[in-house]
């Protein structure tokens, strides 16, 4: 703010604390201090001696932040943990050591290689990821920040070098880098400002005050001789206590949170502070806020170890089975010393298959068989879907509808472990600020004296007049069409109101002129907002503690009272005086400000004004103002009521304004009563404060009401829409008041008009009488017995009107209370209540709590989470949810590094998840399903041949056909699936919502489809392979009358194998593409070709390959006669179950693609027709909102019949 010298004098000279009441400033030892030394509170703190021997011995943590996953000394045994936790990973590992024994049937190095490439590559992902979080940590740690070296003398280190006592200046603008108790600020009264933004997501400023002890260390030379020591707290997560005491020149001073300076909030509006550092590093309350970054898995790849414990059970199942019979016929070869199959001379063998042991044999090939069989479990099905997962990632982040122009922000997809679960959210856990909304407060209308002006149309209204088709309506008088487009739109950040009759000083020509002259003067001055003056154009803008506060005062300089300074105990406004018809300069004395807070719910000012009248001015929420109007001040009430629910229909936050003249005797006793307050240091302060500001604000006259826009982000409300449509929950947990967060609820239509709203907090008298009684124990207790019966009566109310298909409720909760709802034994009922519900707000959430939350969430539905935020307090909720997308806005990356995914705008969620998550999690479902599919194929026709050798150990295939099965000849038409296959376009995933339960359901990945394509795989081995046997067994094969040997059976049963599979994925392919084309083909390809390379090789290498396709396969009409017969009938059972599926069965994606097929997708009354069945009857949304609305007009008309 003040940007020059200057400014920095002026405010130099203002003591605010002479007019506001800093309630929180002042404390008594007597209020929680008396634990100082106990258990939970022994932290000393010796200020300006950080190098003393008593703070050597404490060994505080130091400033240095971590947010890594590793380090250098855990990355090779955490990283290698992660990757053979994976089930199938380890089985390789064990199978690679078994390699290296005579038992293998295959090379060792055969085994180990791939493993090594498997694990390596995903090592080297994950080293990259965690190194771009190392590479943050780097920049925070190293930042710069004035510390005291001593003898009056600052000089910047770097913020990790920071230790406990050590006094730091921070100036305009910077962060703070580590919990500070404030000592003293450039204003004389040591007052500063600060954002918290980082830490509970609030945009409004924050006044912090240090003790008058401390006031005088204005300069570096005053610190020289400083020295004090703090006893306070351990460190702990709760943002918003503090309990702690400073001994200063021998006395003892009580400190509260109106001294403490937190980690990552910015000092703004005042050039310096002085602080001294209580918490460093992971002690600071916002790191303790903050979880360790977890591993994340997603719930397909969980499922898929679940499935490869099915194929572990198979895979041994069989091998026992095959070790049985291996072990009864290897007993019978040797019977009265006669051999029966003379050819194993089994009279002359090794233990392997020595009949006079045939126990131990059937051991060994029961060993030999769990190797010989691993093809039954896919090793590069994990590669695979990491390369597809990266290929993915690399498409959501290339998606042009997903990037953001105006701040040149792409999609980034930071990890590509979890794509599939975008495809399965049940429920979004959203932030407010600066994720729906975009920080910014837009003055729109206003009623003033029963009329309401203002033309501007709300995101909420575009979008219902959208979703109804209609024009944008036009809230002027003169009937014409207000189109309003964004091109439009004032270009003065904080004023968007529209209205020629008031506008350019029309407004003196309106009938109740005097009127509007009051409410506008109320505007300009009933704040606490500090002017600045640009002195080069002489334009003033404003500092407010509060969005909305400064678009009052701007709305009021617009229409023409400019507030343009403020003093010691003056506010000068410029105003045109009605009676000169001209601009004048006026002085109001400033008497008294009666600060807002969530209890009171409303603001005043007591001004004294030229001409020496007393006026008290007030702003507030009209479920206290209406009550506080005298009996000749309500002319207006009723048609302000109404104008006010239009405006909240439209999503917008709405204040009373009035105002009243007090008596000088009246002003003289309540400003006697009111000092008496502000200067008491007892336990019931507040209430006293409370209490006198009672006895002026009555008897008030009644002057109209604003209504401003908490600017959504663009699209908010259509994405939520969609969003809703799709089926999917949404929460909100924010750190903003209960007011804001409900009017948000509005205005992104979360919330509705009629809707039935369960609000659950701890403001009820009898829960503020025993805060003001003091026993904490007694107040924690009846706390939680409030909450839990609220909780209960909720329940009662969701519960009675079950069937109802119309009514739809809101849980809205306050941090307090949610305190106690997180608590063991009520956090279920709580879940209970909270799903029933068709939207759920939690207001006041700490980091903590939004994590915990997240947590009980995910744990207690079972369903898929997704967190949205942009701040350092969203962290927590970020990493505990399934899946953290963090928005690249204004507070900073510390979301965005701790997310998943990042967007820039909350809009793009719509198209990550409906588009981008379903065809992830269509593809990668698809695609596990294959690999199973075509390995079982693989895998039990060796079994099957195995089986017709008398389990003997033997392959039916050549050792080369069995290494490069999975590299070579089926795995590229399986990875082509996973990045191109579109089951339905965007624009359809975008016009079905319905489309995306696939995924919520979990239809494409269930047990029921994943065994259909496992009995498939089988089906298809065993067509092969009889059909094999049956078409060359006792027949000629080659022209010179020879039958088909051992090679050239398998050979052809390998072609087969290679076929069938190949066309299954053919037929899998809902999209094709030119690449599509060419792997599928080109696989089928590639095996010809091997098999024409390879049998050229020498005989020593190719073994019985040797010259097989050239001499033996070739020549032969039966090959591929063979061939075509057996692939066309091991694909006939799919392609029928396929084709009475999509005409008799057809799911969600089935209809969407007939709808196309047969040309309806521009019927626009059959295709609403299908989107309707996505709709929840509780669901929210302006879809909803319309439905809700429509209903009600129905039900007036009904009534008036």
């Amino acid at each position: 703010m003040a940007g020059g010298g200057g400014g920095r004098g002026k405010r130099k000279k203002l003591q605010f604390s002479k007019i506001y009441s800093f309630r929180c400033g002042k404390q008594s030892l007597q209020d929680d201090h008396s634990q100082i030394g106990g258990p939970g509170f022994s932290r000393v703190v010796y200020c300006n001696e950080p190098d003393c021997f008593e703070a050597g011995i404490r060994d505080y943590a130091s400033n240095y932040v971590s947010s890594t996953k590793y380090t250098l000394a855990t990355f090779l045994p955490k990283s290698l943990f992660e990757q053979f936790r994976r089930v199938a990973n380890f089985y390789f590992l064990v199978s690679g050591i078994l390699a290296f024994t005579p038992l293998a049937p295959y090379t060792a190095v055969s085994a180990i290689v791939p493993l090594i490439i498997v694990v390596g590559a995903t090592m080297v992902k994950e080293g990259i990821e965690d190194w771009r979080r190392k590479q943050q940590d780097i920049e925070v740690n190293n930042r710069k920040v004035k510390f005291h070296k001593g003898n009056g003398v600052f000089d910047y280190t770097e913020w990790k070098n920071l230790r406990v006592g050590d006094i730091v200046k921070v100036e305009k603008d910077q962060f703070f880098p580590a919990d500070l108790l404030l000592l003293s600020s450039s204003y004389e009264d040591a007052i500063c400002y600060v954002e918290t933004m980082n830490l509970d997501g609030e945009t409004n400023l924050k006044l912090k005050q240090a003790l008058g002890v401390t006031v005088a260390l204005q300069e570096d030379s005053d610190i020289r001789d400083f020295k004090a020591i703090v006893k306070c707290e351990d460190p702990n997560a709760n943002l918003y206590s503090f309990v702690g005491t400073m001994e200063f020149e021998e006395q003892q001073h009580p400190l509260s949170p109106q001294q403490i300076l937190l980690r990552d909030s910015k000092l703004r509006n005042t050039d310096y502070i002085y602080g001294a550092v209580i918490f460093t590093g992971q002690e600071t309350k916002v790191i303790q806020n903050s979880t360790d970054p977890p591993s994340k898995r997603s719930r397909i790849e969980r499922k898929m170890d679940k499935i490869i414990y099915l194929m572990f059970f198979i895979l041994f199942l069989i091998s026992f089975i095959g070790s049985i019979f291996f072990g009864v016929y290897t007993r019978d070869d040797l019977q009265n010393g006669r051999m029966k199959r003379w050819y194993l001379l089994p009279d002359d063998t090794t233990a392997y298959f020595d009949p006079r042991n045939a126990p131990l044999a059937a051991i060994y090939h029961f060993l030999t068989a769990l190797m010989l069989y691993s093809y039954f479990i896919p090793i590069s099905l994990y590669v695979s879907i990491e390369i597809v997962k990266v290929l993915q990632s690399m498409f959501i982040n290339q998606d042009v509808h997903m990037y953001y122009e105006e701040a040149d922000k792409p999609a980034h997809a930071r990890t590509s472990n979890l794509n599939e679960e975008l495809g399965q959210v049940d429920t979004i856990l959203s932030d407010k600020t600066g994720t729906l909304t975009c920080n910014s407060m837009e003055f729109i209308k206003c009623t003033v004296a029963g009329i309401a002006y203002g033309r501007g149309i709300t995101e909420v209204e575009r979008a219902i007049d959208r979703k109804k088709g209609s024009p944008l309506r036009n809230d002027g008088v003169n009937g014409d069409v207000d189109l309003l487009s964004s091109n439009a739109k004032s270009s003065i950040k904080g004023f968007n109101f529209r209205d020629d009759r008031i506008m350019n000083g029309n407004w003196v020509n309106e009938d109740n002129a005097d009127v509007i002259q009051k409410f506008f003067r109320v505007l300009a001055l009933c704040h606490t907002a500090i002017p600045e003056v640009d002195e080069e154009t002489g334009k003033v803008s404003y500092e407010a503690e509060s969005p909305d506060e400064a678009a009052f005062v701007i709305a009021a300089r617009e229409i023409g009272f400019e507030f343009y300074q403020r003093a010691q105990t003056s506010i000068s406004v410029k105003e045109l005086d009605l009676a000169f018809g001209k601009k004048v300069e006026r002085v109001y004395q400033l008497l008294n400000v009666l600060e807002f807070n969530s209890t009171r719910k409303r603001m005043s000012v007591i001004v004294r004004d030229e001409e020496r009248k007393i006026l008290l001015l007030s702003k507030g929420a009209d479920s206290v103002m209406f009550e506080r109007l005298a009996n000749n001040g309500k002319s207006f009430e009723e048609d302000t009521m109404e104008h006010m629910n239009e405006y909240a229909d439209g999503g917008l936050r709405t204040l009373i304004i009035a105002y009243r003249e007090l008596g000088d005797d009246e002003y003289t006793k309540f400003s006697k009563k009111f000092n008496e307050a502000k200067n008491s240091v007892s336990a019931d302060r507040e209430l006293l404060i409370d209490e006198a500001a009672e006895t002026v604000e009555k008897d008030l006259i009644l002057l109209g009401a604003t209504a401003v826009e908490d600017k959504l982000q663009n699209g908010v409300p259509d994405c939520i829409d969609k969003l809703a449509q799709a089926g999917i929950k949404i929460w909100v947990l924010t750190g903003d008041k209960m007011e804001t967060a409900i009017n948000i609820g509005y205005a992104c239509s979360l919330l509705r008009q009629g809707m039935k709203q369960i609000i659950i907090s701890l403001e009820s008298p009898e829960i503020l009488a025993l805060e003001k009684a003091g026993d904490k124990n007694v107040l924690g207790k009846a706390s939680q017995e409030s909450v839990l019966r609220q909780i209960k009566d909720g329940k009662k109310l969701l519960d009675a009107s079950k069937g109802s298909t119309t009514e739809a409720f809101a849980l809205i909760i306050d941090g307090r209370s949610l305190t106690y709802a997180l608590k063991d034994d009520v956090k279920n009922l709580f879940l209970q209540l909270a799903i029933g519900c068709a939207s759920v707000i939690c207001c006041r959430s700490s980091p903590k709590q939004k994590a915990l939350v997240t947590r009980l969430v995910k744990s207690g539905t079972g369903k898929t989470t997704l967190a949205i935020g942009d701040g350092a307090n969203d962290v927590g909720m970020l990493q505990e949810a399934d899946i953290g997308v963090g928005i690249s806005g204004v507070e900073g990356m510390q979301a965005v590094m701790s997310s998943d995914i990042a967007i820039a705008q909350f809009r793009y969620l719509e198209r990550l998840l409906l588009v981008h998550g379903h065809w992830c999690y269509r593809r990668i479902s698809t695609m596990i399903c294959y690999f199973f599919y075509k390995n079982i194929t693989f895998g039990f026709s060796l079994f099957l041949f195995e089986a017709h050798t008398a389990f003997s150990g033997q392959s039916a295939y050549n050792d080369w056909f069995l290494s490069l099965f999975n590299v070579f000849f089926t795995s590229l038409p399986v990875m082509a699936l996973g990045v191109f296959d579109q089951d339905v376009s965007a624009r359809f995933c975008l016009r079905f919502p319905i489309l995306y339960q696939e995924g919520v359901q979990n239809v494409l990945f269930s047990w029921r489809r994943i065994l259909g394509w496992m009995g498939n795989g089988f089906t298809s081995a065993i067509i092969i392979f009889f059909f094999c046997i049956k078409a060359l067994e006792e027949q000629a094969f080659r022209d010179d009358g020879q039958v088909a040997g051992y090679a050239i059976f398998g050979g052809i049963m390998y072609t087969c194998v290679v076929w069938v599979v190949n066309l299954q994925m053919a037929l899998a392919v809902s999209y094709f593409t030119l690449i599509q084309h060419i792997l599928i083909w080109g696989s089928i390809a590639i095996w010809y070709l091997f098999l024409v390379i390879y049998g050229a090789m020498s005989p020593t290498f190719s073994t019985t390959a040797y010259n097989l396709f050239i001499e033996a396969l070739a020549p032969s009409p039966s090959y591929w006669i063979v061939t075509m017969f057996i692939t066309i009938s091991a694909l006939v059972p799919y392609f029928t179950f396929s084709a009475l599926q999509m005409r008799f069965f057809p799911m969600f994606h089935g209809t969407i693609q007939w709808i196309r097929h047969e040309g309806f997708s521009e019927d626009v009354e059959y295709c609403d027709m299908v989107r309707q069945s996505s709709i929840r009857p509780t669901t929210v949304g302006h879809t909803a909102r319309l439905a809700a609305k429509s209903r009600r007009e129905q039900n007036d008309n009904f009534g008036l019949g």
